[in-house]
Order: C-alpha cells, then sequence, then structure tokens
C-alpha cells in the first residue's frame, strides 16, 4: 500500500511539475525585448503608445493602441527591458475627461 501512495505522490508531482512548465512557457512567450515588442505591436496592430506610467519595482506600464482598429495592448517593461504584455483588446477610445469639482460625489 505505502508502495501505491509513492508511486501516486511522484505522478501527482510530475503532473505538478508538467503543469507549471507549460505556464512558464506560455509567460515566456508573452514577454521579449522591448524593442522587438514594440516593433510588432506597431507593425501587427497598427499600435502606437498612448500612455505611461511607472508602477512597482520601477516597472514602466504602457498603453498602445491604434485608432484606425481600435485594438488596445497594456505592455510592463521591468528595469532589466524585458516587456510582458498584460491585457489587450478591442474598441479602444482616448477620453480626455476633466477632473470632477471638489466637494462633488463623483
Amino acid at each position: 500500500m505505502t508502495r501505491i501512495m509513492n508511486v501516486m505522490t511522484a505522478g501527482v508531482l510530475a503532473l505538478a511539475a508538467m503543469v507549471n512548465a507549460a505556464q512558464a512557457q506560455q509567460q515566456a512567450r508573452n514577454c521579449g525585448p522591448r524593442d522587438i515588442v514594440v516593433s510588432r505591436l506597431a507593425e501587427g496592430y497598427g499600435e502606437t503608445r498612448q500612455s505611461m506610467g511607472l508602477g512597482a519595482n520601477n516597472s514602466v506600464i504602457e498603453v498602445f493602441a491604434s485608432d484606425e482598429s481600435g485594438t488596445w495592448t497594456i505592455t510592463v517593461t521591468t528595469p532589466n527591458g524585458v516587456t510582458c504584455l498584460v491585457a489587450s483588446g478591442q474598441a479602444f477610445e482616448a477620453l480626455a475627461e476633466a477632473l470632477p469639482a471638489k466637494g462633488s460625489d463623483a
């Protein structure tokens, strides 16, 4: 009985390792050198940088979008220059909304 449990435990651990490896591979496909990622967004989707800001751990957060197609992509670039795609979608619309008046509940 102990041998069967050991074999089952080893099987579960092997399966978990394969899942972790698959997740790491998926994440690696969504990251790359910043210049290559930006070039692919421009050439493949017509997206240009629309806004940017500084995030946690000195990461740069950027929003790329295309006025023509409406596609958009959010990226995070780490201090070592690796850029990862965080989110993407359609129907991008640039807004220039004023802040609500002080004391307003909006």
